[in-house]
C-alpha cells in the first residue's frame, strides 16, 4: 500500500488547515489564473483553448497536490495522471519546456502568497515544503514528458527523412517529393547536390548532429542517410559546392568522398546522386584523387566500370567540343599523347612551330576544361578521344550536345 505520512521531514498539518486547504481550492486557482496572466505575456498571447488547457492543468494541480500531501508515495505517473491528464504530450503542443517550468513556478509563487490568508501560521510552513517537494516532482515528471515528446518527433522526423531521401535518390515522382519534402520543413529547393562516403563508426556517436550544423553555417538543407556502411547526404541552397563539400567532408569516415554535380531542385537529385554512386565505386582505381572528390575526377575509372553516364560525359563535353573545332586541335591533343607529352616531338610530327602546338593545347583546355599539360588532364583528354572514336564508329556524332558533366 502507498505510504500515507507525509513528506520525509515535513511536519504533518492539523486536520483543520487540511480541510481548508480543500476548501478553498477554488480561491487558490483563481488566485494562480490571475497570477499567470499577470506574470506571464506568452500566457496572454495563447488562443483561448490553449489558455483553458493550461488553466485545466493548474487546477488539476491543485487538486493532485492535496492527494499526495496525504499520500506523497505516489509515483511520478500518478502525478502525471493527476496534473495533465490522460494525454500529457498535449502540453508540448502548447509551449515549450521553459514556458512550462516558467508555469509551474508561477503557481509555487500563488500558491505561497495566499496560503497564509487560509491556513494557521503552525501549518504554513509545512504547507510551503511540501508544495515545493511536490513542484519538484511535477517538474522532473515535466520534463520526462518532453523528453520522450522530443524523442518521439526525432524518430518520427528520422523516418520521414528516410522515406524522402529514398524517393530523391530513385528519382521518385516530383509532386511525391515536393510533397514529403514540405512535410519535413525542407526549405533548400535551389542548387542541390549528393555527397556520398563511409558512414562513420560507434568513435563518432555525433556525427549526424555534426553534420546538420555544419551545413547550417553555410545556409544548407540538408537530408541524411545511412545505407549499410554508406553515408549519403543531399544538400540543398548550395551557394558554393567546392566550400560545403569541404566543410561537409570530415564528418564522412576515412576513404573516398565523391561530390555530384549540382542540380537545379531536389526532383532532380538524382541525376547528382547516379553520378556520385558510380564516382564511389570507381574510386579505389584513382588514389590519389583530393578528398572531397567530384564526380567528374573519376570520368576515365567510371568509363573501364561501364559507367555509360560518364561515357557520354566524355564524348559530348570532351570530344564531341574538339570534333566540332576542327581536325587541328583533335590532331594535336592525340599526337601530343601518343609521342609522350612533348611539345617538340608533336612539332615535329605535324610539321609546326613549338608555339602552335602550344597554342593549340591552350585551345583545348578552354574548349574542355581539361589541360593536356597536367599529367591526369592529360589521362582524361586520351580517354575521352578513345571513347569518342569507338562511339562514332558505331554511329556518327551529332546534334546538341546533350546536359553532362563536363563544366567543372
Amino acid at each position: 500500500m502507498p505510504d500515507s505520512r507525509p513528506p520525509a521531514g515535513t511536519r504533518p498539518i492539523s486536520a483543520e488547515s487540511l480541510a481548508r486547504l480543500r476548501t478553498h481550492l477554488g480561491e487558490l486557482n483563481t488566485a494562480i489564473l490571475q497570477r499567470v496572466d499577470a506574470a506571464l505575456p506568452w500566457y496572454r498571447r495563447l488562443t483561448p483553448d490553449e489558455r483553458s488547457h493550461l488553466g485545466l492543468v493548474a487546477q488539476r494541480g491543485l487538486n493532485g497536490f492535496v492527494q499526495w500531501f496525504q499520500k506523497p508515495g505516489v509515483t511520478s505517473g500518478h502525478v502525471l495522471a493527476d496534473v495533465f491528464g490522460e494525454a500529457p504530450t498535449e502540453l508540448t503542443r502548447s509551449i515549450s519546456l521553459q514556458r512550462a517550468l516558467q508555469l509551474i513556478r508561477t503557481i509555487v509563487e500563488a500558491v505561497e502568497a495566499v496560503v497564509p490568508e487560509i491556513l494557521q501560521d503552525r501549518d504554513q510552513a509545512a504547507v510551503r515544503e511540501s508544495m515545493l517537494r511536490y513542484s519538484r516532482e511535477v517538474a522532473f515528471a515535466l520534463a520526462d514528458v518532453y523528453a520522450r515528446a522530443a524523442e518521439t518527433r526525432g524518430a518520427m522526423d528520422s523516418r520521414l527523412e528516410a522515406v524522402l531521401l529514398d524517393a530523391v535518390l530513385r528519382g521518385q515522382d516530383a509532386d511525391e517529393i515536393r510533397h514529403r519534402a514540405t512535410a519535413i520543413g525542407w526549405r533548400g529547393e535551389r542548387q542541390v547536390l549528393v555527397m556520398a562516403g563511409g558512414a562513420p563508426g560507434p568513435d563518432k556517436p555525433a556525427y549526424v548532429g555534426e553534420l546538420r550544423r555544419a551545413a547550417a553555417r553555410h545556409k544548407c538543407d540538408v537530408l541524411i542517410g545511412v545505407q549499410s556502411e554508406r553515408l549519403v547526404v543531399v544538400v540543398g541552397s548550395v551557394e558554393d559546392s567546392t566550400v560545403v563539400a569541404a566543410a561537409l567532408a570530415p564528418w564522412f569516415a576515412e576513404g573516398p568522398v565523391i561530390v555530384g554535380p549540382t542540380v537545379d531542385s531536389l526532383t532532380e537529385a538524382h541525376v547528382s546522386a547516379r553520378h556520385v554512386f558510380a564516382s564511389l565505386s570507381a574510386a579505389g582505381a584513382h588514389p590519389r584523387a583530393p578528398r572531397p572528390t567530384p564526380t567528374h575526377e573519376l570520368l576515365p575509372e567510371r568509363v573501364l566500370m561501364g559507367d555509360p553516364t560518364a561515357r557520354e560525359a566524355l564524348i559530348h563535353g570532351v570530344y564531341w567540343p574538339l570534333l566540332q573545332a576542327g581536325p587541328s586541335l583533335l590532331e594535336t591533343v592525340d599526337t601530343y599523347g601518343l609521342l609522350g607529352h612533348s611539345l617538340e616531338a608533336t612539332a615535329r610530327e605535324l610539321y609546326i612551330h613549338t608555339n602552335t602546338v602550344r597554342y593549340r593545347l591552350r585551345r583545348v583546355s578552354e574548349l574542355t576544361g581539361w589541360d593536356p599539360l597536367v599529367p591526369r588532364d592529360a589521362y582524361v583528354l586520351h580517354t575521352a578521344i578513345t571513347v569518342g572514336r569507338l562511339a562514332e564508329h558505331d554511329a556518327p556524332l551529332g546534334g546538341e550536345r546533350p546536359h553532362g558533366e563536363r563544366d567543372r
